[in-house]
């Protein structure tokens, strides 16, 4: 590394020291013949003083010293002196006195402050989202972001899961949301869609005998945005064979127990409560009910016996409450031959948190004959089962295990667990809710050639 130490790490122990420091100019300050700096990288703060009779040539160059200047520094560890300790930084009691100064790169005038105590419009901060991410708040969320992640795959890594990458370009199947697809090139007029979740490979996952699966996984919705709302968000998606609701419920519950001991020192009680849907809509009006007596307090439920299905008035059928892969209740089975669909429970289950799902899932359908029946009460000819899902259920042919999972998102959780407005806060490089990414101009167009490759050709009237 160019560096020895970082900016966030000395203290009173390094004094007498020579260290190297690489960073941003955070700050410049003029005191007379003493020129100051504040130093700043990931790690935090350091203060340089530049006096010129110990090393005039590096105090000429400090002259030069803009915000943001990127410069690579020696010097020796000092303490402060008496009445400038600064306790609120780590290295609050002590500074660099510089002996070399190397400029790295210059800097133009920044559009905004590297602070947070600005307001600053979501436009711009996401048009120089570098920037953005340079201020303090936004780079502790996408640490707790990390932090997150490893919290996650090593609570799942000792309860026996294995991480396994599922396809992005797949194929186009109904979800209940609008895929995004991809044309192909080497087969004209055929798209992919990018995946709304990776469902069905995990299915297939189980029926390959992988047991316990787990993914970070990056999902695709082309659907109207709103504050927790992104076309491209983040699941924690988990499947396992041989399993009951009760060991999904004890899972989760154990890994939200690790996630908040780790990331905020909250020790959760478990188990969470659990109330049916009907009880949640009679008493609460939603399926999402906040049970908080205190923003300060986190009241996690699971909402469990959530109907199968739900009527469509404006198409007169009925559509799957989840997804048309939820597992009906035994109890309820032989109401399938029956017209009163409406009182079949399915073994689906979400977890809220303050009021917001955070994670949903079921057990799954793993019998061919049933997925079929399935299919049929969702108004699917035999011809579109077989075009759609054809490769699931040839796959349940051959010895698929009982399964179910569950999904939670993470985008969401972060909000919460950071206390930000919205999951475009928590999202390194989150969309507008346009859609649009203002860093880069995308979506945007492609030049001809692309869409003769494709064989595509463009109606430019958007009335049509």
């Amino acid at each position: 590394m160019l560096y020895t130490k970082t900016c966030g790490e000395l203290t009173s122990k390094d004094i007498g020291q020579e260290v190297i420091l690489c960073g941003w100019v955070h700050a410049r300050r003029d005191h007379g013949k003493l020129i100051f700096i504040d130093i700043r990288d990931r790690y935090g703060l350091t203060q340089v003083v530049f006096i010129p009779k110990d090393a005039p040539e590096v105090y000429q160059k400090a002259g030069n010293l803009r915000s943001e200047f990127v410069i690579k520094l020696k010097g020796k560890v000092n303490p402060r002196p008496k009445g400038t300790i600064n306790l609120k930084i780590p290295t609050g009691e002590i500074e660099i006195l510089a002996q070399e100064l190397e400029i790295l790169n210059t800097s133009n005038t920044l559009p905004f402050e590297i602070s947070d105590n600005l307001e600053i419009g979501e436009e711009i901060r996401l048009k120089y989202r570098y920037l953005d991410i340079r201020r303090p708040k936004t780079l502790s969320n996408l640490l707790s972001r990390h932090k997150l992640y490893q919290v996650c795959r090593n609570y799942l890594d000792k309860e026996g899961f294995i991480e396994v990458e599922t396809p992005i370009l797949t194929k186009s199947t109904p979800e209940g949301a609008r895929d995004f697809l991809v044309p192909s090139r080497l087969s004209p007029g055929e798209f992919y869609a990018l995946p709304q979740s990776p469902q069905l490979f995990k299915q297939i996952l189980m029926v390959a005998g992988i047991q316990k699966y787990f993914q970070i996984a990056k999902c695709f919705r082309d659907e109207d945005l709103r504050a927790d709302r992104q076309p491209e968000f983040t699941q924690l998606d988990i499947e396992m064979s041989f399993l009951a609701e009760e060991d999904i419920f004890k899972l989760s519950e154990g890994l939200f127990y690790a996630l908040f001991k780790e990331l905020k020192g909250i020790e959760l009680q478990v188990p969470f409560k659990r109330i049916s849907y009907q009880e949640a809509m009679s008493r609460y009006n939603t399926d999402k009910p906040d049970l908080r007596e205190t923003e300060s307090e986190f009241a996690f439920v699971w909402i469990v016996d959530f109907p199968l299905f739900k009527y469509n008035k404006e198409e007169k059928r009925w559509d799957s409450e989840h997804h048309p892969f939820t597992a009906p209740n035994p109890e309820d089975m032989p109401l399938l031959e029956t017209n009163d669909l409406s009182k079949i429970r399915s073994r689906s289950y979400d977890l809220v948190l303050n009021g917001q799902e955070i994670s949903s899932g079921s057990i799954r359908i793993h019998n061919q004959g049933l997925q079929n029946k399935i299919f049929q009460i969702l108004g699917l000819t035999d011809e579109e089962t077989k075009l759609k899902f054809g490769f699931l259920l040839e796959a349940f042919s051959f010895g698929a295990p009982p399964h179910g999972g569950i999904a939670f998102g993470l985008d969401r959780l972060l909000a919460i667990l950071t206390n930000s407005e919205s999951i475009r806060e928590v999202i390194p490089f989150p969309k507008t809710q346009k859609g649009t990414c203002p860093m880069t101009n995308a979506p945007s167009e492609v030049d001809a050639k692309q869409l003769r490759e494709l064989r595509l050709t463009l109606n430019k009237n958007k009335n049509t």
